[in-house]
């Protein structure tokens, strides 16, 4: 990436349908991505399971988080926190204008 180079989180490609992951920036650890959600809530039977954590922000939309057993999130734009490593959870709704930065480490 060129050090003048400027880019813009709420830029997407309008033409593109269902979810889109951007990643951003990596390097030992971590891995930071931007996801373009245009509306794509998890399928009614897949839930994430993922073996690091992972920090999200939901910049712009609104979103429900499903923890299964735990309960659910609701979130809006500027909302974020902390899911544990083996933390089951998905994406049970989300706005069609809802963008993610998501940190995994």
């Amino acid at each position: 990436m060129n050090l003048t180079e400027v880019h813009n989180c709420f830029t997407s490609s309008a033409e593109l349908e269902g979810e889109t992951f951007e990643e951003l920036l990596s390097g030992g650890a971590f891995r930071l991505e931007r996801i373009d959600s245009r509306g794509a809530a998890s399928p009614a039977d897949f839930w994430y399971d993922q073996p690091g954590e992972e920090w999200v922000l939901l910049a712009r939309g609104e979103a429900r988080l499903d923890f299964g057993g735990s309960g659910t999130i609701p979130l809006r734009a500027g909302d974020y926190l902390r899911i544990p490593a083996h933390c089951r959870h998905r994406v049970e709704s989300v706005s069609h204008d809802a963008v993610w930065l998501a940190l995994h480490y």
